[in-house]
Order: structure tokens, then sequence, then C-alpha cells
């Protein structure tokens, strides 16, 4: 039988009621993670181990970490939230939910993981990230990160100068065009069953942009199993080095019915409504990163962990402080 080995050593679940729980341990979350820590607020984060962006080679666009593995990034950031006392768990949250408040009235939550382990907390940091709906070809999830990509931003200079074919999805597509004609000279656009208006065909045309509206059967590689190109449903198989499609983006929601997080439909996808730092319409609850703005960059992403805990030890120094005032001290916090 083969042995799985985990993807990172995973921390003890605190017993205790914590300061907060962070669902997610990508950029967002354990950034969010890592500014509650440095407050010396008791914070654990519970995580998959399934980021998005696994089958990257590297992150890129990241100043001073540009061309990193992303595993390399979320190494170094477990070990800097744990360096500050922080926990980082290894599980697959399956509910989390509002509990009774304290005895102050103060807020909590219930996060229960997979294997029937729960934690309480006085407040919740969701950052689940996202995944990618591609379309239903033959061949193309075999090498989504590869050569099948989503962001010029992510992956533009790596392809640069290839035969890149844009495999529609909708409208999304047509400015995704644009933005890698940038990089290449050489580019086809697949209408694949979409509609395509006659003024984008001729902002195409003046472009140089070719245009299919054969639709696509499956992704060709080569003898060495390498991308090839895409075969028509006439048969004809059009030599291309890289696909570009933007996927449809789908918030991971699953396991946090409970929090009753409001889900709003976007452009690109479906995600969590959210306001200023992150903040939700549902008190103790906020939200950080790709399962709230969809074509968050790893930047970007953790920049909003940073400001959602920033504002949860905010709103925590102000339960605090109403605890002392009613006689009950602060709530109570554990070392974990």
């Amino acid at each position: 039988m083969a042995v799985t080995t985990p993807p990172y050593a995973s921390d003890a679940l605190a017993e205790e009621t914590v300061d907060a729980v962070v669902i997610g341990g990508g950029a967002a979350g354990l950034n969010g993670a890592l500014i509650l820590a440095r407050s010396r607020r008791s914070v654990v984060v519970i995580d998959s181990g399934s980021p998005r962006n696994a089958p990257a080679d590297a992150v890129h666009g990241l100043l001073a970490l540009d061309g990193t593995p992303p595993s390399e990034i979320l190494r170094r950031g477990r070990e800097q939230v744990r360096k500050y006392g922080g926990c980082v768990v290894l599980g697959e949250v399956v509910s989390a939910e509002p509990a009774a408040p304290s005895a102050d009235g103060d807020l909590r939550f219930t996060v229960t993981l997979a294997d029937g382990r729960s934690v309480t907390a006085r407040r919740v940091l969701v950052a689940t990230g996202l995944k990618d709906v591609l379309p239903q070809v033959p061949g193309l999830a075999e090498h989504w990160g590869d050569s099948v990509v989503h962001c010029p931003y992510c992956h533009g200079w790596e392809v640069r100068d290839e035969p890149i074919g844009i495999l529609a999805t909708g409208p999304v597509s047509i400015e995704h065009a644009f933005l890698f004609r940038q990089l290449t000279e050489d580019l086809t656009y697949f209408t694949h069953c979409t509609d395509l208006d006659e003024n984008s065909r001729a902002r195409f045309a003046a472009r140089g942009i070719r245009v299919i509206d054969t639709p696509v059967t499956e992704v060709v590689d080569d003898a060495d199993g390498a991308l090839a190109g895409v075969r028509l449903t006439d048969g004809q198989v059009v030599a291309r080095r890289v696909v570009a499609v933007a996927a449809q983006l789908q918030a991971r929601t699953q396991g946090l019915e409970g929090l009753g997080l409001p889900v709003t439909d976007l452009p690109k996808g479906r995600g969590y409504a959210s306001g200023l730092a992150g903040a939700t319409e549902v008190p103790g609850v906020w939200v950080a990163g790709n399962v709230t703005d969809l074509v968050a960059q790893v930047g970007a992403s953790a920049a909003a962990g940073v400001l959602a805990g920033a504002d949860i030890n905010r709103m925590l120094a102000a339960a605090d402080t109403d605890a002392a005032l009613h006689g009950a001290g602060p709530s109570p916090t554990s070392d974990v």
C-alpha cells in the first residue's frame, strides 16, 4: 500500500477558545494569521494542504519573491505564523457555525473538521480561495498550470512568443485575447460555441488575431506528451503550444454554509460578498483573498489578509474593552 505524505507538519488543534480561526492557509489566510499572531492574539489556521496554485512552477508578479515556487511561499508563511505563537493545523473543515455567546456576550463560533475534531473561536476569517471550472474539453485539465494557462500576468512572460490559442468561455475571453496579444503575434481565438460580435471581430482583425468558429473537440499532444494543438469538430488540428482559457471561478464554500455568508454573482464567477477590510454582513466573520476577490493575485490576496487580520484585532480589542468596562474582564485567550 502506498504511503501518502502529508503536505506539511500539523500542529495540535487547540482545546481552549481562541481569538480567531482562519479557514484556509494560502496567502490571504496566512498573512491574516500573521497579523493576528503578531498582535498577541491566539490564532489557529486550518488548511487542507491543497492550494489552487499547486500546479504552477512559480509565483510571478510578487515583488522580491517573483519566481518562487508556491509551496515554498506557503512553507515560509506557516513558519512565520508559528514564530509568533500561531498554529497551523492540517485538516478539512466540514462545518462552521455560530455557537452560544460567552458569559459576557461575546461572539463564539464552532469549526468542525472531517475527523470530528472541533475548535471554538471568537472570530472567523474565511480564506478558502476558489476553484477553476474548466470547459469540458478532453486533454485540457491535464495541462492546467503548465501549457494551459489563465492569467497573462501570472504566466504571460513564460509563454511569450509562443503560438497561443484562446479557448473562449464567454464575453470575458474577448478582453483575455487582447491581453495575450501583447505577449505574442501568433494568436488564434477559438469561439467554441460562444458569440463574437462584429465589432470584436473587426478589432481582432486589426490586431492580427485569427478567429476560428469551428468548435474544439480535444487538446492534442505530441509524442513527448507536450501540448501540440487543438482538434476541431471537422477533424482539423490547429497547431498551438499554449492554450489560454478564462475558466469560471467558484469560491470554495463547502462546509461553510452554517455561517450564512451571502454569495454574489460576478462576471467571472461566484464569490462571497464583503465590505471594507473583508468584513461581511455576518457579525464576527471576515473573508479575504480569492474567496471574495476572484481575480486577486498572490500579492493582492496577502494584502487583503493583512487588512482583515488588523480589522479582526481591532474588533477584538473593542470587545475586550467592553467586557472590562462591565466588570467581566477581557475575554480569555489561550496560548496556542
